[in-house]
């Protein structure tokens, strides 16, 4: 689905913290002005009522929320809070993702930008939680190819077929590739594919080549003998932590506390690397070499809350995708950030 150094996660945990402030005033917790927290926070518990709340998160395979769900610390840190959480996936693509948050089957979840722009554009009610800035070394986005292909360079699919998933990651960066290498788009049929049936029609010959993302890559890479003819993304995405809108409406106290929770994760990922691969390998069933190549083309996971300019970024995105008729209407990115 977009991809830059280390990134503080002090900014979410900042607005998210000066927001508790306000409701807990009693806490004592204040605040310096480098948003760094200076006291502890009251557990998150509905103050009139001692019913235990509870947040869905939905997964797909690979990525922070499966990792946390294995870990088990979101789970206990939420519990201290009186939120129960609870789980909803594997999902193979953010496509199915957003379903199960428009359908009421998960409240949050992670995902790209690009399909999370499609689904606000086709009226799904979702907001933009937090966000993963891009990385514009990273490799978790990559054209692939088999092996023995005559296809080396970008201009070389003229004429074939790439497999891609529909409004999602792998469209925007084929079309972005043809855009950088000033070839017409029409020049390459598009077939739309779930990666669970783009990967048998590139191995067995049914398409030319796929646009995809980790762990796909390093499957079609390592197992496959797969190889790349993009190297880094033309124009690298953000992850997104979508929300269901009434969810974040209903249940905000809740969901702040899964965003910090969700945003330390990222930080322990970062500094165990080793220990993520493995989670990877278990939740995946791959090999280790496959696991260990995943954690690393993905780079460090680092959610925090969007700026200004993440905003404008995001909605440049938006208007790019509405020009290509990737979507049916224009999104306003501001309006679609969890209030």
């Amino acid at each position: 689905m977009i991809r830059e150094q280390h990134l503080s996660l002090q900014p979410i945990k900042g607005f998210l913290v000066t927001t508790f402030c306000i409701s807990f005033i009693t806490s004592g917790c204040t605040q310096t002005p480098n948003n760094k927290v200076t006291s502890a926070i009251k557990p998150v518990i509905n103050q009139t009522s001692k019913q235990i709340q509870v947040i869905r998160l939905g997964y797909q395979k690979g990525g922070i929320i499966p990792i946390a769900r294995q870990r088990g610390e979101l789970e206990r840190q939420l519990a201290a809070q009186n939120i129960k959480a609870e789980w909803s996936g594997p999902f193979d693509r953010c496509a199915t993702l957003l379903q199960a948050l428009n359908g009421n089957r998960a409240d949050i979840g992670g995902c790209g930008d690009i399909p999370t722009i499609s689904g606000i554009a086709s009226g799904q009610p979702l907001c933009i939680g937090s966000i993963q800035r891009p990385r514009a070394d990273s490799l978790g986005n990559a054209i692939l190819v088999r092996g023995d292909s005559s296809i080396r360079k970008p201009a070389d699919l003229i004429g074939k077929k790439v497999a891609v998933n529909q409004g999602g990651a792998g469209e925007y960066l084929l079309l972005k590739v043809l855009e950088k290498e000033n070839i017409p788009k029409e020049k390459v049929q598009r077939v739309y594919l779930s990666p669970n049936d783009a990967a048998p029609a590139l191995y067995q010959g049914s398409v030319d080549a796929w646009a995809v993302w980790e762990p796909y890559i390093s499957i079609a890479e390592l197992e496959h003998g797969a190889r790349r003819i993009s190297t880094t993304h033309p124009a690298p995405t953000y992850g997104i932590i979508v929300v269901r809108s009434d969810a974040a409406k209903q249940n905000p106290v809740a969901l702040k506390a899964a965003l910090i929770a969700l945003s330390q994760e990222g930080e322990w990922l970062n500094q165990n690397t080793t220990a993520a691969a493995n989670f990877m390998l278990k939740e995946l069933k791959v090999s280790d070499v496959v696991a260990k190549q995943a954690t690393k083309n993905r780079g460090p996971e680092s959610y925090v809350f969007p700026s200004s300019e993440d905003t404008s970024n995001l909605q440049k995105t938006a208007d790019w995708l509405l020009e290509q008729k990737i979507i049916p209407q224009r999104v306003n990115i501001a309006a679609a950030v969890c209030r």
